[in-house]
């Protein structure tokens, strides 16, 4: 079998070169049918390997303009989460996404991972997120590990300061925007933790309900974004950095893996 062959096969389709060798093979040369061959073993593999856990992945991140989209994409190990293939592989989904948009994108990367990159790479693939979130100033944040990122578009303010408080969030993981964002339901487990807590210690009821509200700002300020101090400078809360930027947070996104 020509050499030159094999690898014209393996850069159509990404698989491994004895794989294309065999395809090749089966298939008596014709480059066509073995391309066709490859993608039907691929959903094949896709349907072995689909029970199996997917819990690594990277994240990729596309900004054109005022409009971002993420995408996150799961797979198996962290040695594949790292790998040159299935970053680039993950980018050109994300790529894809910003091309087409949200509405047709989740067949078309799944036709993607069953039909090209799980024969390519190996391992069970999947699609953990996808969107694209628009604004201006819009800007974003992706740690080096790949795995978590956030998105912040603002009124007012600047790209700059879109991307401050997306590395903000990123490191300090926001469950919320704003204390009013808090559900009911949360802050009255909060409460009756916090009750419990203070009944064991001794506190007197009547002055329990003061210790409370202060237990409560604390929960904010761990919580909530804009209740945060600044990682960049812990002598003012996000929202004071935003008051002094005459700025607001318009859309506010963190997605990990």
């Amino acid at each position: 079998m020509d050499i030159a062959q094999i690898k014209q096969l393996r850069d159509l389709t990404g698989a491994g070169m004895s794989d294309c060798q065999k395809a090749l093979e089966e298939t008596n040369g014709d480059l066509n049918q073995a391309v066709e061959l490859l993608r039907k073993k691929g959903e094949q593999l896709a349907d072995k390997k689909s029970s199996r856990t997917a819990n690594e992945g990277c994240i990729s991140i596309i900004k054109k303009d005022n409009k971002i989209s993420v995408v996150g994409l799961n797979c198996e190990t962290d040695f594949v989460a790292r790998n040159s293939d299935f970053i680039s592989s993950t980018k050109e989904l994300s790529e894809k996404l910003l091309e087409t948009g949200v509405e047709n994108f989740e067949s078309i990367a799944d036709d993607k991972i069953k039909n090209e990159l799980i024969v390519k790479i190996g391992e069970n693939l999947k699609l953990a997120f996808f969107e694209i979130i628009e604004g201006s100033p819009i800007s974003y944040y992706l740690h080096t590990n790949n795995k978590i990122a956030s998105i912040v578009s603002l009124i007012g303010g600047s790209e700059e300061l879109a991307r401050d408080i997306a590395m903000h969030a990123t490191a300090m993981n926001p469950a919320y925007l704003h204390p009013e964002d808090v559900p009911n339901d949360i802050i009255e487990k909060e409460k009756e933790i916090y009750r419990e807590q203070l009944s064991k210690e001794g506190k007197p009821e009547n002055i329990i309900e003061n210790i409370l509200n202060g237990k409560l700002d604390k929960f904010y300020k761990e919580n909530c974004l804009t209740n945060q101090l600044f990682v960049k400078d812990d002598t003012k809360t996000i929202s004071k950095l935003l008051e002094e930027n005459q700025a607001k947070i318009d859309k506010f996104r963190r997605f990990s893996l």
